[in-house]
């Protein structure tokens, strides 16, 4: 295979008055046909890489040095009225959030039309012709005609992203920068996606590189693979050995860290520490502080890239060095059988008006579902995105608003709703939730104290303030946060941390049952893991029930006791983990397992 993209020793600075460096001599290339995955935790510089490659760095960003040649021409050369002739034309970008790439006054259909249009000299008919084509016969949109003339709102996420791919392949460049292109996408549209990009990248010999945090996709998808820390390439290799025999310490944490089935009767692995701050990287390599093989060459000496076998290049003094792990054995809690959630029958429907002298139209988003969760125990709730899953979790829990509710929902053995249809108040100590995105269900504007005793002094108004700030020290400490957070901010911790900041403030009023809906769908690997544990130590200790609502499978595989899997509003199968997971018996249950990627 012809190589189409190679990059060398490529730098990135961020300039001011103390220039940083968040992307420090990056080599490697792609050869036509070939998919080569770029892996490593958020902030590694995977994403700067990738912009760096098309010259669209944000302000305060530059490339300081190095070579970026798209068959054999250095594009870092070039000036921006050339670039520009190139980019979209020879390299495109799928970016990682459609929703925010795709301009929302103008239609899906001007979009690609307008880039086909700015490369070839094309009639606007003739580019919309091609587009009509494209669409179903390529991305595989159905009613093409209509997803032209659409708006980005009116699509969903995984049209929205088949649109950009239709706009990143509409001149058949040489090379696709793919960013986290199924970030937010449930298993089957994931692998439509990949499938989709595959099918294409064979058929035009177009060179891939894909950025993803998901490891399990790099290895079913992906022909070489570059794990990046701290802005460098530590490990380099073919993907097979990459996950058969990793050699770099960091690599062989992160994929110990990655949840699965026989991993449920113990705690993950995780890794100590975090990413070095730009301002404080460590003199040496940038992983010893966290690598329990470093030595002492390892703290004094950044060690270079060199290759151990045919194939692999390592950065590490000591690569293959054993690597201790502090894994404990815990078997998945098992309480008594008493029931703390019982949802009988519930549907949810909500009203939607349309113009002004048309009938109210109504939407029936979940239908007669029944479930149940045992003390304990671990109930998840799978499906793919718009299933009903969330707002299934909400319902539970009496916070859905504008939707009519119907059903019986029991919490501890009492009905949750009074004659007037309102959730009773004082069961709100019973049920928490934890939702997806913690920094938007944190307020900016309180304490980190403020937020975890918030719920506290609503339920217990006669709880001194002392008293108060002693439990919530208590609770920043039960979830790995020193007490002292509780006078900062949730803006100046991590995803991680502020996930860690919204289960203690769900455990404040030390509840029976937590719904966690996708609590770790945006963070690494190894954030994810610690986050498993913490849950997984909390049940063991309290006997907390979670309904674990997810379209990760592998976390389904580690955290389960039991699985309700719904579609269109439905619970459609349900039983134990095991038995779903390993003979599932509905049509819907086996596509959605056939479509997950495995390590």
């Amino acid at each position: 295979m012809a190589e189409i993209l190679n990059v060398k020793n490529l730098s990135v600075r961020i300039g001011g008055q103390t220039s940083l460096t968040a992307v420090d001599d990056v080599s490697f290339s792609i050869h036509s046909g070939e998919c080569f995955a770029l892996v490593g935790e958020s902030g590694c510089g995977k994403s700067l890489t990738a912009l760096s490659l098309m010259r669209l760095l944000p302000d305060g960003l530059y490339i300081d040095r190095g070579e970026v040649r798209l068959n054999g021409t250095d594009l870092l050369e070039l000036t921006e009225r050339e670039m520009q002739a190139v980019r979209g034309d020879r390299i495109a970008m799928i970016f990682q959030e459609p929703a925010t790439s795709l301009n929302p006054v103008m239609t899906v259909g001007e979009q690609i039309v307008e880039a086909v249009r700015l490369h070839e000299r094309v009639s606007k008919e003739e580019a919309r012709q091609r587009a009509l084509q494209w669409l179903p016969a390529r991305v595989g949109l159905d009613e093409p005609q209509k997803r032209f003339d659409a708006f980005a709102h009116e699509l969903s996420g995984g049209q929205k992203q088949r649109v950009m791919i239709a706009m990143a392949l509409a001149c058949r460049p040489d090379v696709v920068v793919a960013d986290e292109p199924t970030t937010a996408l449930d298993v089957t549209r994931q692998a439509q996606i990949l499938d989709l990009l595959k099918e294409l990248q064979k058929e035009h010999g177009i060179a891939l590189l894909l950025i993803t945090h998901d490891l399990a996709l790099v290895r079913q998808y992906a022909d070489r693979v570059a794990l990046m820390y701290a802005g460098q390439i530590v490990e380099q290799s073919k993907v097979s050995d990459f996950f058969e025999n990793p050699s770099h310490p960091y690599a062989r944490l992160l994929l110990s860290a990655v949840p699965s089935a026989d991993k449920s009767a113990q705690t993950l692995t995780g890794i100590a520490g975090s990413v070095p701050e730009l301002s404080a990287m460590p003199s040496g390599c940038r992983f010893a502080p966290r690598c329990p093989a470093a030595k002492e060459a390892c703290l004094q000496k950044c060690p270079a890239m060199r290759p151990t076998v045919p194939g692999r290049l390592v950065r590490c003094f000591y690569p293959d060095s054993p690597v201790t792990s502090s894994t404990t054995h815990l078997q998945k809690t098992m309480r008594s059988e008493e029931t703390v959630l019982k949802l009988t029958d519930v549907s949810v429907t909500y009203g939607s008006r349309g113009g002004l002298f048309s009938r109210q139209k109504a939407f029936e988003a979940v239908s007669h579902a029944t479930l149940s969760l045992a003390r304990g125990k671990t109930l998840a709730l799978v499906g793919e995105s718009g299933s009903g899953k969330t707002t299934l979790g909400k319902a539970a829990l009496g916070l859905l608003e504008n939707a009519a509710v119907s059903g019986s929902v029991e919490i501890a053995g009492e009905v949750a709703f009074d004659a007037r249809g309102r959730f009773k108040r004082h069961l709100r100590s019973c049920a928490q939730i934890v939702f997806q995105d913690p920094f938007a269900s944190l307020d900016p504007r309180m304490s980190v104290g403020e937020l975890v005793s918030e719920g506290i002094m609503a339920l217990c108004p006669g709880l001194s303030k002392a008293d108060a700030r002693r439990k919530v020290s208590e609770l920043l400490d039960s979830v790995g946060l020193p007490s002292a957070a509780a006078d900062r901010l949730a803006h100046e911790f991590s995803g991680g941390q502020r996930q860690r900041i919204a289960i203690a403030r769900a455990l404040a009023v030390e509840p029976q049952i937590v719904v966690c809906d996708e609590p770790t769908s945006a963070l690494d690997v190894s954030v994810q893991a610690q986050i498993l544990n913490l849950l997984r130590e909390i049940q063991a200790e309290q006997g907390v029930s979670y309904l674990f609502i997810t379209h990760n499978f592998a976390v389904v595989e580690f955290m389960a006791h039991e699985v309700a899997v719904m579609q269109h509003g439905r619970i459609v199968e349900s039983g134990t983990a095991v038995e779903v997971l390993t003979h599932p018996q509905h049509a819907y249950t086996q596509t959605l397992l056939a479509a997950v990627p495995r390590l």
